[in-house]
């Protein structure tokens, strides 16, 4: 029996009631794999990749807003549509990449919580790491979307950590300013690199996948089918992801902002360019910027990852739930979507597995942004022509400007990915 039941709204915070899948969504792509990005990109060259962060935004919005559409107006994840409108070859090669990649991160986020529990309250790193396994599996399987969705709401407002951390540290906002306006371009291929990094942590593949069906949730939950609805109803729910995704790619980007600009004022200030890990910049973080500095930015690690892992195995077993036409969502019982469940069961377990294996977390990490970097690409090119396409999307095509910051994206990331590989040829 299905889990889905009436919301009652009048047990539900305004907060939680008002943000969306869009909110989420931008707040999971600060997980710990990219704090440690971002920390990296402050610490190596310090306020002058500040500017990286404004540069993706509307690229972001762009993009994930065209996913939000997708979803609700087509009543249908994003792989779903691809099963539909795309040859199988290049549906299953997609889905594959993403899964791979997708485990892999989650392996380095587990990894990375159970580092920071450990600078905490000590203990084992490894048993830590187990812990945030068990309890994020158990999340996903035992607790149904209409109670899950606010848990993930709430934990979106503890990024604010990395807010809270950067301003216990004195902030020359004039340089900070100069660096915004008139960016450093440093013509090594370390700097290249890192832009390539920013950017693949920036605009995920499994960010794409995790808003359509999100919203398509949201529908489930609310009754609503697609196609059912009027042209000013339909209207209303643009204007509603618009607000939504907006909010959340510059939160998201705001919060990447501020963790960069604190690794750049404390790391880079001090002479500390290499960080490879997100607890490694909260543990530099203490002799230099005082306990109450490192102690949010382990919290945040901790928290960032809760809310991170999930969206990381969900966004996959959607994936590849709606690849092979099988039942799915995070609302339904475990029993209605067995296939969907087990993807979410294998995805956690084997990366939290990976985490006892020889394999440095951080070096797969790269990997798997590699894999990002390339299998984002198709997967926004089809997305575009999904946005583009009557049968999907209905009475409401996507807007000239949308179409234009989503082919932007694509450009952006085609032009990521080549470096990458010139990169790795050197």
């Amino acid at each position: 029996m299905s889990r889905a039941q009436p919301i009652q709204h009048r047990r539900i915070p305004s907060f939680l009631r008002h943000v969306g899948p869009g909110v989420v969504t931008g707040a999971a792509d600060d997980d710990p794999s990219g704090i440690a990005t971002y920390t990296q990109a402050g610490a190596q060259f310090g306020t002058g990749v500040l500017w990286t962060v404004f540069l993706t935004i509307p690229f972001m919005i762009g993009i994930q807003l065209v996913s939000a559409r997708i979803g609700r107006q087509s009543g249908q994840g994003i792989a779903a549509n691809l099963r539909l409108h795309t040859p199988k070859f290049l549906l299953f090669a997609i889905v594959t990449l993403l899964l791979v990649a997708n485990t892999i991160n989650i392996a380095a986020d587990i990894a990375a919580m159970g580092e920071g529990l450990q600078l905490i309250v000590g203990g084992g790193a490894h048993f830590h790491a187990v812990a945030f396994g068990v309890i994020t599996l158990l999340l996903q399987v035992f607790v149904p979307y209409r109670r899950l969705a606010p848990i993930l709401k709430w934990l979106t407002l503890t990024l604010f950590v990395y807010v809270a951390a950067a301003f216990t540290v004195n902030i020359p906002w004039a340089k900070v300013l100069h660096d915004l306006v008139l960016p450093q371009i440093i013509p090594t291929s370390a700097f290249w690199m890192m832009i390539v990094a920013i950017l693949g942590t920036t605009i995920s593949p499994y960010l794409f996948f995790w808003q359509a069906s999100q919203e398509v949730e949201e529908m489930r939950l609310h009754g609503v089918q697609a196609g059912g609805e009027s042209r000013e109803t339909l209207r209303r729910a643009k204007r509603r992801m618009r607000l939504d995704t907006v909010i959340g790619m510059t939160f998201s980007n705001g919060i990447a902002f501020f963790v960069m600009l604190t690794a750049a004022l404390v790391l880079h200030g001090a002479g500390v360019t290499d960080v490879q890990s997100a607890a490694q910049a909260a543990e530099a973080l203490r002799p230099l910027a005082g306990d109450f500095a490192f102690t949010l930015f382990a919290l945040g690690i901790i928290a960032t990852g809760l809310l991170a892992v999930p969206v990381l195995a969900s966004s996959a077993a959607y994936a590849v739930a709606e690849a092979f036409g099988w039942p799915e969502g995070l609302e339904r019982h475990w029993r209605e979507a067995k296939g969907f469940y087990a993807i979410i069961g294998i995805a956690t377990i084997v990366g939290t597995g990976l985490d006892f294996t020889p394999i440095d977390p951080m070096q797969a990490l790269y990997w798997s942004a590699v894999i990002n970097g390339v299998v984002a690409v198709p997967i926004m090119v089809a997305m575009m022509l999904l946005a583009g396409n009557p049968t999907v999307m209905g009475v409401l095509p996507v807007k000239r400007k949308t179409r234009f910051f989503g082919w932007g994206a694509v450009a952006v990331m085609a032009v990521a990915v080549a470096m990458m590989f010139w990169d790795l040829a050197r």
